[in-house]
């Protein structure tokens, strides 16, 4: 009562349980050249000439302005505090007219917001100063001379 369909012997081949992954390279042939083509576009950019990198060690004049502006934003004239941003224009209006018009050098802590900076740095322009400077301590391991 049995029916038997085929037997291994026959000459018919068994099934194949393997994975074809031909259509798996074809496709990751195809990824990398769309990867290769389009990169080169992404990474194209506008054509500057950015500044180089340089320390230059603090010349002390006593015509120099000194600005700090502490971790939570105020800013300091030498040591004394300035109540808002219209007094620190005024003081640096009378110091722009002398003649030679002295350096601003700004000291801003190191976890400061960039925008209390930023304030400053647009005060002096309002005022019309002309050399803005910031202060920095060198990299550990650099030798000052």
């Amino acid at each position: 009562m049995a029916m038997s369909v085929g037997s291994p012997d026959d000459g018919e081949d068994q099934m194949n349980s393997t994975i074809n992954t031909t259509p798996l390279v074809d496709v990751m042939l195809v990824l990398l050249i769309i990867f290769l083509i389009t990169i080169p576009v992404v990474t194209q950019s506008v054509p500057l000439e950015l500044p180089k990198e340089r320390n230059v060690p603090t010349q002390t004049k006593p015509e120099n302005i000194v600005i700090a502006v502490d971790r939570d934003g105020d800013v300091y004239w030498n040591m004394e505090r300035l109540p808002d941003s219209e007094t620190l224009v005024n003081r640096l209006k009378e110091k722009s007219v002398l003649d030679p018009q002295p350096e601003v050098h700004i000291r801003g802590d190191l976890e400061v917001r960039y925008e209390s900076v930023g304030r400053v740095v647009v005060a002096c322009q309002r005022a019309g100063i002309l050399k803005v400077g910031f202060i920095s301590e060198p990299p550990a391991g650099m030798v000052t001379r």
